[in-house]
């Protein structure tokens, strides 16, 4: 087996899941970082003090904590990996058997009816494994934006409590 598809093995797909998401939402992560104003005169030790306690009451208001590595919410679904190449044989030999089956029915003709059930089956098999593989990939992109968009609202749900915390501590949030 090559060593990317041991790496995909019982976690890989969570773990590349995990950094797709973290690499996904870099740019919304900075995007919404808070620009906090000291409107009563506070001093930075005393900015410092609110901060972390309204990280605390913010996290625990909504279950969110920016500090934490992106976690999913659910397993990863498959990416669509059969091979179209051996769902054409896998085609083909069910088709010839088909074939030859109703070739010797129709007639005596079973080596012709094999090649035509193989040539059909391949035909069918080969398309099969490859609409799965377009299925598969398409829950998989799915799944992502999924994640991507749930981990979003709860950041930004988060910001919004960090910022009526400091807001009420006499901050201005923006």
């Amino acid at each position: 087996m090559p060593s990317h598809d041991r790496i995909r093995g019982a976690h890989g797909g969570a773990i590349t899941a995990i950094i797709v998401l973290a690499v996904l939402l870099a740019a919304a992560a900075l995007a919404q970082e808070q620009f906090i104003y000291p409107s009563k005169g506070q001093s930075s030790a005393q900015q410092e003090k609110d901060r972390f306690e309204c990280y605390g009451w913010s996290k625990g208001q909504t279950g969110f904590d920016p500090m934490a590595p992106p976690r999913t919410s659910s397993a990863p679904p498959s990416r669509g990996t059969r091979s179209v190449a051996g769902g054409a044989i896998g085609g083909g030999a069910v088709g010839a058997g088909v074939g030859a089956i109703g070739g010797a029915i129709a007639g005596g003709k079973a080596g012709k009816g094999a090649m035509i059930g193989a040539a059909a089956g391949g035909l069918l098999g080969g398309m099969g494994a490859a609409g799965g593989n377009a299925r598969a990939s398409q829950d998989y992109q799915d799944w992502e934006r999924r994640e991507a968009n749930q981990y979003a609202a709860a950041r930004r749900q988060y910001y919004r409590a960090f910022a009526a915390c400091m807001e009420g501590r006499g901050y201005t949030v923006k």
